[in-house]
């Protein structure tokens, strides 16, 4: 049934609103661990009442799930347009990738948190694993276009992998300034770039 104006205008309201609370919800996490944020400081950052972001949000972890799978869409689409390109390379989608979780590191520790110590319910689980998959075909078609032959699906999981242990080991190397922590993570993405580039010229 086609939605009268003021259906639609209430709509509008209502996901302008979601979108102000997530964008509160990613500024707090940015600068506090997850286990340290409450719905109490979202409400203070949003300027939007607790009981109003409870009506959108039933609890912090979907309120935080959908901020990580918002950020998570973004770095998708980038990877997306670059795979597309006739010149693009291992290398170029694993800088992109390890430089947007780098520059919005709230993304990469809620995925962390989620993945490793977040007990979640059904729906969540689900939400999850389509925001994963949905990554993964990036880089499932990123090995299908360098080499059709190769097994694409096995090696876009092995170098999401990869790059995520770059991002776990480094980023907070010790008695190393920020400019060289993301200097030697750059480094070690081209070194598994190469690795994966050759895997993919010897793949039957």
């Amino acid at each position: 049934m086609k939605k009268t104006p003021l259906e639609k205008l209430r709509e509008k309201g209502k996901k302008a609103r979601q979108n102000i609370i997530v964008n509160a919800a990613e500024q707090v996490f940015a600068t506090k661990p997850f286990s340290k944020v409450s719905m109490r400081d979202i409400a203070r950052e949003s300027q939007v009442s607790l009981s109003s972001i409870y009506r959108y949000f039933p609890d912090q972890e979907s309120l935080f799930l959908e901020a990580l799978i918002r950020g998570t869409k973004k770095a998708e689409l980038m990877i997306k347009n670059l795979v597309s390109q006739e010149d693009v390379s291992v290398d170029k989608v694993a800088i992109l990738f390890i430089d947007y979780l780098i520059e919005h590191d709230q993304y990469f520790r809620m995925m962390t948190h989620f993945m490793l110590d977040g007990v979640l319910n059904p729906a969540s689980i689900e939400k999850l694993n389509k925001m994963e998959r949905d990554l993964l075909d990036q880089f499932d078609q990123l090995f299908k276009k360098l080499n059709p032959k190769s097994n694409s699906r096995i090696l876009a999981h092995a170098f999401f992998a990869s790059l995520n242990g770059i991002l776990i080991t480094y980023r907070k190397y010790p008695g190393r300034d920020i400019k060289d922590v993301h200097k030697h993570m750059g480094q070690l993405g081209s070194i598994i770039s190469k690795m994966f580039s050759g895997m993919i010229a010897i793949e039957d």
